[in-house]
């Protein structure tokens, strides 16, 4: 029971780590990694996939 929990406590900081680097990320970093897009739906679209893989595009926005 241990072992689910703490699988869990560690998939929600996942989350929310996601949730905060993908609100910047959508706001201002997505400009440098993708110079074409500028429309806000677009930036919501990207949302979820930036949340679920953001430390792959944390190395994207830093490595330009």
């Amino acid at each position: 029971m241990n072992v689910a929990r703490l699988f869990v406590c560690l998939l929600a900081v996942y989350a929310i780590a996601g949730a905060i680097f993908g609100v910047g990320f959508a706001a201002r970093g997505v400009d440098r990694v993708d110079p074409t897009s500028k429309t806000p739906g677009f930036r919501l679209i990207i949302f979820p996939g930036v949340v679920a893989l953001w430390p792959l595009m944390l190395s994207k926005w830093l490595g330009g």
